[in-house]
């Protein structure tokens, strides 16, 4: 996907970039493919693929989140898709939160670069920084880092009451299934699911839309170790 074509397919998103943006857009592909020459960021390095796999794919929330102000991003990475949500709605706040010390040196970088003031880079354990800011979010999201059942622990209790959980997925049904218990006992509710297909290499994606209905026991979330090892399980009656 070169520039042109994002711009274009970005405009079906219903968004509409300033120049700035597309500057500040152009300054992040750079910046993302020096500094990938000496720390491991991503395994995307061209152009073309940023655009597409990394831009491109963020965006697809877009729609999910216009309508929402304090959007935290667990597992930001290289700030997908959290960074290029922030600089698509620069009216909106957003928490980047990782556990790899590197890639939030990255991301304030980056930040300092392009100057914004509507993001925090925060380098922690996503367990440990939900347990010191419970709902205060309205959107948590999450793409590519763990299994769903995991994500839900870790985000269904960061969101305020009536807040969504927008995990991103390339392939969600057997993540679902066994994601199903842990969903209902943390009070979330199932609003949709969303599958399509990335424009020009049509590899499969969606989105699920998870509500958090009410609180959310302040058990949750668990140590990591716990999450992972012990999946929560409805009791049979």
């Amino acid at each position: 996907m070169n520039k042109e074509e994002f711009i274009k397919l970005t405009k079906e998103l219903e968004i509409d970039f300033t120049e700035k943006q597309l500057r500040e857009l152009e300054i992040y592909k750079n910046f993302l493919i020096e500094y990938n020459n000496h720390t491991n960021l991503t395994a995307i390095k061209d152009e073309p693929g940023i655009y597409l796999k990394h831009f491109y794919d963020s965006l697809t929330l877009y729609p999910y989140i216009k309508e929402k102000q304090k959007i935290l991003d667990i597992g930001t990475g290289a700030g997908f898709p959290g960074m290029v949500l922030a600089i698509t709605c620069p009216e909106k706040n957003f928490i980047l939160l990782d556990a790899n010390n590197k890639k939030i040196n990255f991301l304030q970088e980056l930040q300092t670069k392009l100057q914004l003031t509507n993001i925090e880079c925060v380098h922690d354990r996503a367990e440990n920084y939900v347990r010191n800011h419970r709902e205060e979010f309205d959107v948590v999201t999450s793409r590519a880092v763990a299994e769903l059942r995991i994500l839900t622990e870790l985000s269904l209790p960061a969101l305020k009451i009536g807040g969504i959980f927008l995990p991103m997925k390339s392939n969600i049904e057997e993540e679902l299934e066994n994601a199903k218990d842990t969903i209902e006992l943390l009070n979330g509710k199932r609003i949709n699911q969303v599958s399509f297909e990335l424009p020009i290499e049509h590899s499969k994606r969606a989105i699920l839309i998870i509500e958090h209905s009410s609180k959310t026991d302040c058990l949750y979330p668990r140590t990591y170790d716990k999450i992972l090892k012990k999946p929560l399980k409805k009791r049979n009656k």
